[in-house]
């Protein structure tokens, strides 16, 4: 199932990983171990957040989808089921 990790990150946290030359480090492993098919970045709400979209085969890889962004970043984390334009598709056809 594809879904949306949204990872807001506290300010404080976030700014002393820039600090301490640390964030791309940080970003770096998140990213290589959630392997997303897309990552995006900036600023949502006034904070610091990432917008990553994963393919979660299982629901037991959700713990791990979120602990690098609440452990390093303080970080409120949200997971979506969410839809490509295919996806969209396929269950719009079912409705018929």
């Amino acid at each position: 199932m594809r879904v949306l990790l949204k990872a807001t990150m506290d300010t404080e946290k976030a700014n002393e990983a820039i600090r301490s030359g640390k964030m791309p480090e940080l970003m770096k492993e998140a990213l290589d171990h959630l392997k997303p098919e897309a990552a995006y970045f900036g600023a949502l709400g006034g904070r610091r957040t990432a917008l990553l979209f994963l393919d979660m085969r299982d629901s037991s890889e959700l713990p791990a989808m979120g602990e690098p962004f609440f452990t390093q970043f303080d970080a409120d984390v949200e997971v979506s089921p969410i839809m490509n334009g295919e996806d969209l598709q396929k269950g719009l056809s079912q409705l018929r």
